[in-house]
C-alpha cells in the first residue's frame, strides 16, 4: 500500500495552502459546453484548465532559436544544430562538474485562457548518452510584473551523465516551484499568471555531433476553486481495456537508491502498465542491470528512469511522462480532467489513464488502505458506471484489477481539500492524470484527445 506520508505530501500540503488543484474542461469540449449553456439561457461555467503543447514542425519554427533547428518527418522535433555557447554544470547529486555545449529554443508567449494559480510543464524527448535537457518557465502576472526563469526540470533518459532532478527553493515572493509545479503563493489575493513562455536548453558533450531530440513541449495551466466535494457525473460507458497488471508491493525493499521499491513505486508501476499496453517495453539489454532474482524487472527499470534525485522519489509527474515518451513513437502529457465523463471519453477511444488521488481507508470501499498520495491506472467502467482500475497497491499482480464505487472514486480524485484521519484539512491533487498514446493512432483516438484539448 502507499506510504502514510510520501514525499509528494510535502508538495500537496504546500499546494493546498497556496491554491487548489483540480480538474478541467478542455478547449473544444469547454467551448461547446459554454455554447450549450448560453443557448439554454444559463451563465456558462468558467474554464478551469488550459493546455498548450508545441509539437509540429510549424510550432518548432515559430519559437526563438539560438543554435537549435526544427526537423520535419513523421515526428517533428527540435535538435541542437550549432552550439550557442558552453557552460559548466556541477551536478548537486554527484558533485561532478562538466562542461557542455548548449543551444536554446524559447516558445512564443502563450496567453492562457485560464488566468492560472498553477502550471505544470511536460515534455517528450530522447537524450542519447552525452546529452541532456533543461526546461524553464517564465510568465507574466496579472499585476503586470514578470516572473524570473524558473527551472521546471533537468532531465536525461539515462543517469550516467547527469542525475535527472527538480530544483528546490525557487521563489520570487509571489509564486514558488514545488518539485514539478509552479504555484501562486497566495491565490486568495487574486494574483494569477496570465501568460508564460517555456525555454528548452539542449546540452551535449563538447566537440561531438550528439543531440537531444525534443518532440513535444508544453504545459497545463489551471485555476481550480477549493472544494471538498465535486458534482457527480452520470455513468455513460460500459467498457474495459486489457492492460497489463503489475503490483508495486512485489518490489518491497528493492533498490533503496530508487526509494526502496514497494509503496514508493506506484507512479512508475502505473506508467509501466500503460507503456506495455501500447506494445512498448525495455529490451533485454536495458534490463541487464536488474537483479535476475527480481520478478517484473521492467518495473525496476521504470523506477530507475523516473527517479528524481532532488525529490528523492519516483513520483515526479513530468518525469513519468518523459519516461513513457522515450519509447519509440510515444506521446505523453500531464494534465487535469474535469470528471469521470472525460475519462470515459478516453476509455471509449482505447486510452487508459493514470490518475492521482488521496483518501482515508473508509473513503474508498474495497481499497483496504488509506493514502496521502497514490497513482493508479483507470482501465474501464462497469455497466453501473463504477471505475475499473489497475491499482498497483495490491499484494500481487493477480490482485491488481479492482472495481471502485463511482461516486467515491470521482470525489477522491477531483477534490482539492479533504480531512485526514485526525480531522485536519489536507489537500487533494484534484484531477491530475498522465495520458500516454502512440504517434500513429486511429482517428477516433485523435478526436478524443482533441476534445480534451490535448492535441
Amino acid at each position: 500500500m502507499p506510504p502514510a506520508t510520501p514525499r509528494r505530501t510535502v508538495l500537496a500540503a504546500a499546494l493546498a495552502a497556496a491554491a487548489g488543484t483540480a480538474a478541467s474542461a478542455a478547449p473544444a469540449a469547454a467551448t461547446e459546453a459554454r455554447a450549450d449553456e448560453a443557448a439554454a439561457g444559463r451563465a456558462p461555467a468558467p474554464e478551469l484548465v488550459d493546455n498548450r503543447f508545441w509539437s509540429t514542425y510549424t510550432d518548432w519554427r515559430c519559437g526563438t532559436a539560438a543554435g537549435t533547428r526544427a526537423v520535419a518527418g513523421h515526428r517533428p522535433g527540435l535538435v541542437l544544430a550549432v552550439p550557442a555557447g558552453r557552460t559548466d554544470y556541477t551536478d548537486p547529486h554527484t558533485g561532478r562538474t562538466g562542461t557542455w555545449e548548449y543551444a536554446t529554443w524559447t516558445s512564443p508567449v502563450h496567453t492562457s485562457r485560464v488566468p492560472a494559480t498553477e502550471v505544470i510543464a511536460s515534455w517528450n524527448a530522447h537524450t542519447p548518452p552525452g546529452t541532456w535537457i533543461q526546461v524553464d518557465l517564465r510568465g507574466t502576472y496579472g499585476d503586470g510584473t514578470d516572473t524570473p526563469w524558473f527551472v521546471m526540470g533537468r532531465w536525461a533518459s539515462g543517469d550516467a551523465d547527469i542525475r535527472r532532478t527538480s530544483v528546490d527553493d525557487q521563489s520570487d515572493g509571489k509564486a514558488s516551484i514545488w518539485t514539478d509545479t509552479f504555484s501562486i503563493d497566495d491565490p486568495a489575493n487574486g494574483l494569477r499568471l496570465l501568460s508564460y513562455q517555456l525555454r528548452l536548453t539542449l546540452h551535449r558533450t563538447p566537440g561531438t555531433d550528439l543531440s537531444p531530440v525534443v518532440w513535444r513541449l508544453g504545459a497545463m495551466a489551471s485555476d481550480i476553486p477549493d472544494r471538498f466535494e465535486v458534482p457527480a457525473s452520470a455513468p455513460g460507458l460500459d467498457h474495459e481495456l486489457t492492460v497489463p497488471r503489475y503490483s508495486q508491493n512485489t518490489h518491497v525493499g528493492q533498490y533503496p537508491e530508487y526509494d526502496n521499491g514497494g509503496e514508493a513505486w506506484c507512479s512508475p508501476t502505473s506508467s509501466q502498465m500503460i507503456v506495455e499496453y501500447w506494445g512498448r517495453r525495455p529490451s533485454t539489454a536495458d534490463l541487464a542491470w536488474v537483479n535476475p532474482d527480481f520478478a517484473d524487472p521492467q518495473v525496476c527499470h521504470a523506477a530507475r528512469h523516473t527517479y528524481d534525485y532532488q525529490y528523492a522519489g519516483c513520483g515526479n509527474w513530468p518525469f513519468n511522462a518523459a519516461y513513457a515518451a522515450a519509447y519509440p513513437d510515444m506521446n505523453a502529457v500531464v494534465t487535469r480532467l474535469g470528471s469521470l465523463t472525460d475519462l470515459e471519453t478516453l476509455i471509449r477511444a482505447g486510452i487508459p489513464a493514470i490518475t492521482s488521488q488521496s483518501f482515508r481507508k473508509e473513503e474508498l470501499t474495497g481499497a483496504g488502505y488509506g493514502t496521502s498520495g497514490h497513482l493508479m491506472t483507470v482501465i474501464g467502467f462497469t455497466a453501473d458506471g463504477d471505475v475499473i482500475a489497475n491499482d498497483p497497491a495490491s499484494p500481487s499482480n493477480e490482485a491488481v484489477r479492482r472495481v471502485y464505487r463511482r461516486r467515491e472514486w470521482e470525489n477522491i480524485w477531483l477534490r482539492t481539500k479533504r480531512y485526514d484521519a485526525n480531522g485536519k484539512v489536507r489537500s487533494g491533487t484534484g484531477g491530475v492524470c498522465y495520458i500516454f498514446w502512440p504517434v500513429k493512432s486511429a482517428p477516433s483516438l485523435h478526436r478524443a484527445l482533441r476534445s480534451l484539448g490535448l492535441v
